[in-house]
């Protein structure tokens, strides 16, 4: 046995396994706690389920589960990495605790990194479970899954620069009361269950403009009518995409 097999090798932990375990830490947080696993799974499958099964909207023609399978699928996409997101990275700023992390040997870039993949595996996990009970009920879905992988990632992408730069600007408790008013407010107008061809026309051309009216559509052009690659939808998300993620990037408050 050498002298040095014992000798101590004090410093960080390689980058990628620092962001491995924040990442894997900040995926228990999520599905832990109560108030999201009610906005990340209880709600979105209780509208799916509800909706396509009474006949409360006038969903036009075909099933009503073709129609509101991918507005579903955007609200859960929304629900997690924005308001989430943003409830749970407040209140973690309020506390201190980023504050901490910031200190230590992970990166701020890495920690928003590894919050950012804590969402992903949420939304596969929510992904598959709509899908799964989707099918239960009779949908029948068209189109590609690049085109729906893109609007899912430019969706997140989107809805997170909006949630970490509300989380960043705010109080925790007026993050929670915005985020979740946010959340209802969008529910209802951009286009999850009620199409936004029921609306004025005035407001349609404002509410179409939205990153969940641009999620929704787009995931709705191409699950129920099969399109391609809807542009226009991908455009939206990415202008907001870009707009949010710079501006928390900017904005940001760690303490």
């Amino acid at each position: 046995m050498s002298a040095g097999t014992y000798t101590p090798r004090p410093g960080a932990a390689p980058l990628s396994r620092m962001i491995a375990a924040q990442a894997a830490l900040e995926t228990r947080m999520l599905l832990r706690n109560g108030e999201q696993l009610l906005l990340t799974v209880v709600i979105p499958t209780l509208l799916l389920v509800l909706f396509s099964a009474v006949d409360i909207v006038d969903t036009g023609s075909g099933e009503p589960v073709d129609f509101l399978t991918p507005g579903i699928l955007a609200l859960a996409v929304m629900s997690t990495a924005f308001t989430g997101q943003a409830i749970a990275t407040g209140f973690e700023r309020r506390y201190g605790v980023l504050k901490r992390l910031g200190a230590s040997p992970l990166p701020r870039w890495a920690l928003m990194a590894a919050k950012t993949l804590a969402v992903l595996v949420t939304e596969v996990l929510q992904v598959v479970l709509l899908t799964v009970i989707a099918f239960a009920l009779g949908w029948s879905p068209e189109g590609g899954p690049l085109a729906v992988l893109l609007l899912l990632v430019l969706g997140t992408a989107a809805f997170s620069g909006l949630g970490l730069l509300m989380a960043g600007t705010l109080k925790a408790e007026a993050t929670l009361a915005a985020a979740n008013l946010v959340f209802l407010l969008l529910l209802v107008g951009g286009g999850v269950v009620v199409p936004l061809d029921r609306f004025p026309d005035a407001a349609q051309s404002v509410l179409g403009l939205l990153p969940i009216s641009a999620l929704s559509e787009g995931l709705r052009d191409v699950l129920q009518h099969g399109a391609t690659m809807p542009w226009g939808s991908l455009g939206i998300l990415a202008v907001w995409a870009v707009l949010g993620l710079g501006a928390a990037a900017r904005f940001f408050r760690w303490e």
